[in-house]
């Protein structure tokens, strides 16, 4: 009798054994760390009164007439999709507004909507990197960079910058680290973590030299309005003489405190962007539409809302500034942009460590500096989009617990 006959016979379920498998992982996952910002805030969320100065994104509320434009969207149906380009009255408004910041000529196929700045730099990275193909990368850098080039096979040459000088990039020492394989070079200014912002002089000396030798530019500027020193920002795309080698990444995220809304932008050439929108067609499709509504509000409307935005940052920069020289064992400097600090702790020290246990001891959340660079394990970075008040808060704690320290 068969076994089949034999189980149909008595009733009994037949017994199947199935092999048990594990996922098998691309290899170019081993390439993406686990975030040193994730790590901290994962932890602090299991712990009471925890004071955040970690996280970069704006505690500001988002602009009314931003909010009621999102709701009107709603409202009026807009919940399909646009086109994979974007919206098409929010590329004609990042077209004109950008043609009177940069008295530029760009036309609307010169721009790509994305999910934000962060789809914008996957799109170029993922596009362009490939083994043989070198990106240089300041050191310290914004965390997302370095993995995306490694998973694609890419090779990551680092640039570092220095707290003496500020953090400021040196255009020589960057075209020094230039070679036959240098693919492109990623800018990030104001940068995260140290809120440097390079001046015009910096910028023009590497688009010039770039141009010169073919290689790419992928200019991060997220942060573009947060400027916290008087002056002209120099984007690539006022400094550049045409956008063949420039990808110029940006979003409403910081400017307009519209993190959560997921819309960014690519500026590039129309060759590029066509390129692009063939990708950003078979990753993400389309932006979100009812904030894409909102962005155009964002640009066509009133910009005091940013104006007083910047002046609220200027004045937590100030006084953290002031803190963090108070400071025992922390060596600070004046960021000019953006919203965060990057002071150093002697040079021996483990940021990571002290990190961990400023948080475990005092409740205040801070991010080491391992999570962005190689040569800044010594750092910390502290984000003050918080008011003064939670600012003045966590270093009546981190004072003292730091005075106590024998580094």
């Amino acid at each position: 009798m068969s076994d089949s006959t034999s189980s149909a016979a008595t009733n009994e379920p037949r017994k199947v054994k199935y092999r048990k498998t594990k996922a098998s992982w691309n290899p170019a996952m081993q390439a993406i760390p686990v975030p040193g910002i994730r790590r901290m805030v994962n932890l602090a969320a299991t712990m009471k009164d925890v004071i955040h100065l970690s996280i970069g994104q704006p505690d500001l509320p988002t602009p009314k007439h931003i909010i009621d434009a999102y709701v009107d969207a709603l409202n009026a149906g807009q919940t399909g999709y646009t086109m994979d380009a974007g919206l098409p009255e929010l590329i004609v408004a990042l077209r004109d507004y950008y043609n009177k910041r940069y008295d530029r000529r760009l036309t609307k196929d010169n721009i790509l909507i994305t999910n934000g700045a962060t789809e914008a730099m996957f799109l170029a990275i993922a596009a362009t990197s490939a083994p043989g193909r070198q990106f240089i990368v300041t050191d310290p850098s914004f965390l997302l960079y370095a993995p995306l080039i490694r998973m694609n096979g890419g090779e990551v040459k680092f640039v570092p910058t220095r707290i003496e000088d500020n953090h400021q990039l040196d255009p020589d020492e960057v075209i020094k680290a230039m070679t036959r394989r240098t693919y492109a070079i990623i800018l990030n200014s104001p940068n995260n973590p140290t809120g440097a912002v390079y001046p015009r002089s910096t910028v023009e000396k590497i688009v010039e030299e770039c141009a010169y030798r073919g290689i790419q530019i992928f200019s991060d500027e997220v942060y573009d309005h947060l400027i916290l020193e008087e002056g002209e920002y120099a984007s690539v795309l006022r400094c550049a003489v045409d956008l063949d080698n420039i990808m110029c990444m940006s979003s409403f995220s910081k400017t307009f405190s519209m993190a959560g809304l997921r819309v960014g932008w690519v500026i590039s050439s129309q060759a590029t962007i066509k390129s692009l929108r063939r990708y950003h067609m078979f990753t993400t499709s389309v932006a979100n539409t009812p904030s894409q509504y909102a962005g155009v509000a964002a640009l066509t409307g009133d910009m005091q809302c940013v104006r007083d935005m910047v002046s609220i940052y200027r004045e937590r920069r100030d006084r953290i500034v002031q803190l963090i020289d108070e400071t025992p064992h922390l060596t600070g400097y004046v960021p000019g942009g953006a919203f965060f600090s990057f002071p150093d702790l002697p040079q021996h020290v483990d940021g990571s460590d002290v990190a961990l246990r400023l948080l475990k001891e005092t409740g205040v959340c801070v991010v080491p500096g391992d999570a962005f660079g190689e040569s800044t394990t010594n750092a910390l970075r502290f984000s003050f989009s918080a008011s003064v008040e939670s600012i003045e808060k966590a270093f009546d704690r981190i004072i003292p617990w730091m005075a106590k320290q024998k580094f």
